[in-house]
């Protein structure tokens, strides 16, 4: 046993707690995070499900033995001290789809108080298409929808979608050193993105991803069976040709595709309002003004991007709270004869 209280902290030690501050006090629950940047979008799930009898507080283990990650939160927290009071929220990563092929997987997807992102992590949610119009409006203060994010990133989608299969069946299959991450986010890059060249863009990619997937049925020639099985069972879980986008890597897919994207459309924007401006400015100093002011009134396109809500509405993220709200209210069991 720990000789510091900290070193015993458990769902246990959590109810106890709760009880000592009386029946009508409103119940605490622990939510262990994998990093700093997971509070605020765990602190925006959670809170819908506050109320007069519990409340949450979203924190690290660091508070405890200043790790961070996954394996922190889950190996030396969850596996021994999670329960009703305690729980632990992390990304989905790969362990989701490989669906208990993996100790780590297993624990994610079928541990009661382990809540995953279904989207491989909060970045993809971050970038859910139907938001990133909004996400430009928030940047430049302008509202004119000059590119298709959702068109762009289904084109995306569908063109990743073939070679996305075989990388979740090279991990299903244990040889994932053979197709790992790192070679399909290579494949799957966009490479020098221009609005103007967004269709050709779309093309080149399909090209690279089919000689790619041609190169793996070569060096996989039986494969073809369980491919396709896993290709069905892929999209029962959530992972459509148009939607694939949000189960690849979260730090490509924001940082190598959405960004980019992002830059080009607010560059465009910016320019548009300040052409207006220029055109409409009755003298020099009110031009001056207004462009200072404009200048002044524009955010970044990264800090936005991850403050980004505009998530609600996507599959992911409504599986999330509804795991969440049957964890806080189980069904009743019906009494036995």
């Amino acid at each position: 046993m720990g000789k510091r209280l900290s070193d015993n902290l458990s769902s246990a030690y959590i109810d106890a707690a709760n009880r000592l501050n009386g029946k009508r006090a409103r119940r605490k629950i622990i939510a262990y995070v994998e990093a700093y940047d997971d509070i605020f979008f765990w602190r925006t799930v959670l809170s819908g499900f506050e109320n007069e009898e519990r409340y949450f507080e979203v924190m690290l283990p660091s508070r405890l033995n200043l790790t961070k990650g996954k394996r922190s939160v889950l190996m030396n927290l969850v596996s021994q001290n999670i329960g009703e009071n305690m729980i632990a929220c992390v990304d989905a990563d790969y362990d989701y789809l490989l669906q208990g092929t993996t100790p780590l997987s297993d624990e994610v997807i079928n541990n009661p108080y382990v809540f995953h992102t279904y989207a491989y992590a909060i970045e993809n949610l971050q970038c859910y298409a139907a938001s990133l119009h909004d996400v430009t409006v928030a940047v430049t203060l302008n509202d004119h929808s000059i590119f298709n994010f959702e068109e762009f990133l289904k084109l995306y989608s569908e063109s990743i979608h073939p070679l996305f299969v075989w990388s979740i069946w090279h991990y299903r299959q244990g040889i994932h050193r053979r197709f790992t991450i790192s070679d399909f986010n290579r494949v799957v890059e966009i490479g020098n993105f221009s609005l103007q060249g967004a269709t050709e863009c779309i093309q080149r990619l399909r090209h690279k991803v089919q000689m790619r997937v041609r190169q793996l049925q070569k060096e996989n020639p039986n494969a073809k069976e369980s491919y396709l099985k896993l290709k069905d069972e892929l999209r029962s879980l959530g992972v459509t040709p148009s939607t694939t986008y949000l189960y690849i890597q979260g730090h490509h897919l924001f940082d190598n595709i959405v960004v980019p994207v992002l830059k080009r459309v607010c560059d465009l924007l910016v320019r548009e309002r300040e052409d207006e401006i220029n055109r409409n400015a009755v003298h020099d100093t009110q031009r001056r003004n207004e462009l200072s002011s404009y200048g002044h009134s524009t955010e970044a396109i990264i800090p936005m991007l991850r403050r980004n809500v505009g998530y609600t509405n996507a599959e992911p993220f409504l599986r999330l709270k509804e795991d969440i709200y049957t964890f806080l209210n189980p069904p009743t069991q019906q009494p036995t004869d």
